[in-house]
């Protein structure tokens, strides 16, 4: 007998209660190989007010451009077994979230075309009933970014910008320095943050 699939079904407005796990925010935590980085930003809803009740799942390649799945066969490219490649981040009271991970390599895409170094990010909030599905690019690579087959697929450059994280002022964070980089999620609106209909 074939069961039916079970629709998605929002879970707020309990995340921190339910989810919140603060030390999958650093995936650097087991000692991963690799430039060590900060992501940090502001979830907004439609209003432009914070949205607390909300979390990231953030899932990337490594250093070498390798994912952490059975999928990925580039045997080129080593595994780094002490970087899972997943995180989940929690937001305050004010909407501000903030993750450390290392800068990921660049990742063959459809057809071996190969993808700008990015994070790709599931964004659970209240009234979402489906996760919202995006990605974080860095600036330091606009040739690659230029050539990227997801970013050129967005017509609108505005709209494109925004999956373009903004370079911060470096900080010392657990005893090293490391480059910071400012990447709002805006729900909707004006500004709002490009998502993938996946």
């Amino acid at each position: 007998m074939k069961l039916p699939l079970t629709g998605s079904q929002t879970v707020g407005p309990f995340y921190h209660f339910a989810l919140d796990r603060p030390d999958w925010a650093d995936l650097t935590r087991n000692g991963a190989k690799g430039e060590k980085i900060r992501i940090e930003g502001t979830i907004l809803d439609g209003d432009g007010a914070p949205c607390p009740d909300a979390f990231l799942e953030v899932w990337q390649a490594n250093a070498a451009g390798r994912y952490a799945h059975p999928d990925d066969r580039q045997e080129d490219k080593k595994l780094d077994s002490r970087f899972l490649g997943f995180g989940r981040v929690s937001p305050d009271a004010k909407g501000r979230y903030g993750f450390t991970t290392i800068r990921p390599g660049a990742v063959p895409g459809r057809g071996n075309a190969l993808q700008a170094p990015h994070i790709a990010v599931n964004v659970f909030a209240r009234g979402i009933l489906k996760h919202l599905v995006t990605r974080i690019y860095f600036p330091d690579f606009a040739e690659a970014n230029e050539a990227d087959p997801v970013l050129g697929a967005i017509d609108d450059a505005a709209h494109r910008a925004t999956l373009i994280a903004k370079r911060g002022k470096a900080k010392k964070i657990g005893g090293a320095t490391m480059p910071v980089y400012r990447f709002d999620v805006i729900l909707q609106g004006a500004g709002e943050t490009a998502f993938f209909d996946i």
